[in-house]
């Protein structure tokens, strides 16, 4: 099993800048693959990026693209978003969730086994 911790949330202008983490419990974390969802108030949850066991593979929403990287750090068991050129509708509660197949390259929620708690990330314009 794989407990998930995210952090990093907060206000920021837009423009700005934030970053993401996710730790993970367990001797596992590498051979998951991970992703970020966020979800908005009053929409449904929306997959963000994703990245393989290996980090080698990642892949992204098209309106994320070349403002969000997603990268992974498996000594320390960690995922990372770093979120770039910020914008109001970036507004959301960011979640980081494990999938066991390690491929990462899933978008649809139900291909995740683990979430967490999520962490809330406010844009001002």
């Amino acid at each position: 099993q794989v407990q998930l911790v995210e952090s990093g949330g907060g206000l920021v202008q837009a423009g700005g800048s934030l970053s993401l983490s996710c730790a993970a419990s367990g001797r596992t974390f590498s051979t998951y693959g991970m992703a970020w969802f966020r979800q908005a108030p009053g929409k449904e949850r929306e997959f963000i990026a994703s990245i393989s066991w290996s980090g080698g593979r990642t892949y992204y929403k098209d309106s994320v693209k070349g403002r969000f990287t997603i990268s992974r750090d498996n000594a320390k068991n960690t995922v990372y978003l770093q979120m770039n050129s910020l914008k109001p509708e970036d507004t959301a509660l960011y979640y980081c969730a494990a999938e066991s197949s390690g491929w990462g390259m899933y978008r649809e929620r139900l291909r995740y086994d683990y979430w967490g708690q999520g962490t809330q990330v406010t844009v001002s314009s």
